[in-house]
């Protein structure tokens, strides 16, 4: 059976990825799919930088706006929606497109991995909130200690989102999280795959990132979070802690000045970059080219030139 062909583009917030995804798609006759976890998400548009419908130049775009803020959303549904999409796409003779910046939900597409069912995902899920709830995030931490002890080591006693994750991809697939770090290590990959990595140079990396969440502000990103609890969504709300959202959140709450706030949210989004781009630099096959060596002109030909010789 012929594969499938599948154009994945990945790299850090704030390096480009939206911009270079839309001309590319009209020039390859794609569609988009969004390999951001938040982006899922109904509501919140300013603070996880949703495309804006007139920024999508018609291409269409799957896997954005699809959830409610309180609903949870697993690795494991998401590979489930985009391995169908992806089906779909090619169907119409379109060029299936992977952008974004998840890289344990990329991965959990172009490697195949095997998870259970969605709905054991779910349930479980609630059970560790429950544990966390009850006996607080020490008890989850122990546990993770036994089955994934790198994973325990890294994540900070605070990030209770991640250290979820990462004890339900241990208890839905046997192995831990860590090992899912290297883009080779699924079963090999059903698509026919061009895997293209945008990058900057740290610092202007991290000064774009910086000047993003001013402008998210300055679009009214505030009120956005005002609005999401005004809806009667629970701070606690799987939706709501996603990065920014959850400083803000505690802005309104009294326990930081925006100030504060807004400076937390800068440098957590740096380290946030950097982890992103770790796990990416492990993946041989992605073919990288740096945004500040080149006009975008010359990122989409390059971009082009080299989809031509593998698609």
């Amino acid at each position: 059976m012929e594969l499938l062909p599948l154009f994945v583009l990945v790299g850090p917030t704030a390096v480009g990825k939206t911009k270079i995804s839309i001309e590319l798609a009209q020039k390859l006759n794609g569609e988009i799919i969004s390999g951001d976890s938040m982006q899922v998400y109904k509501y919140l548009d300013i603070g996880t930088a949703k495309i804006k419908p007139e920024e999508t130049k018609g291409i269409p775009h799957y896997l954005i706006d699809i959830k409610e803020p309180t609903d949870s959303f697993s690795v494991a549904e998401f590979q489930e929606l985009a391995k169908k999409k992806i089906k779909e796409i090619a169907g119409r003779d379109r060029l299936p497109m992977l952008v974004g910046g998840t890289g344990l939900y990329i991965n959990s597409v172009i490697n195949d991995y095997s998870f259970s069912t969605t709905g054991d995902i779910h349930k479980l899920r609630s059970q560790l909130w429950k544990i966390v709830d009850e006996k607080g995030i020490e008890e989850l931490i122990k546990k993770l200690k036994e089955v994934d002890p790198k994973s325990a080591q890294k994540l900070h006693p605070n990030d209770h989102r991640r250290i979820i994750r990462a004890m339900e991809v241990y208890c839905v697939t046997g192995k831990p999280i860590s090992s899912y770090h290297n883009f080779s290590s699924g079963t090999p990959s059903k698509y026919r795959l061009v895997i293209i990595g945008l990058n900057r140079e740290r610092h202007l990396l991290y000064q774009r990132i910086n000047t993003r969440v001013e402008q998210m502000l300055d679009e009214g990103w505030l009120a956005e979070v005002k609005g999401l609890l005004a809806k009667g969504i629970p701070a606690e709300a799987p939706a709501l802690q996603g990065l920014g959202y959850k400083q803000l959140i505690m802005h309104l709450q009294g326990h930081l000045t925006l100030k504060d706030a807004v400076e937390l949210i800068k440098r957590d989004t740096r380290r946030f970059a950097k982890r992103q781009l770790t796990w990416f630099k492990r993946d041989p096959r992605i073919y990288w080219i740096n945004m500040d060596e080149n006009e975008e002109k010359e990122v989409i030909n390059e971009i082009l030139t080299y989809v031509g010789r593998s698609i």
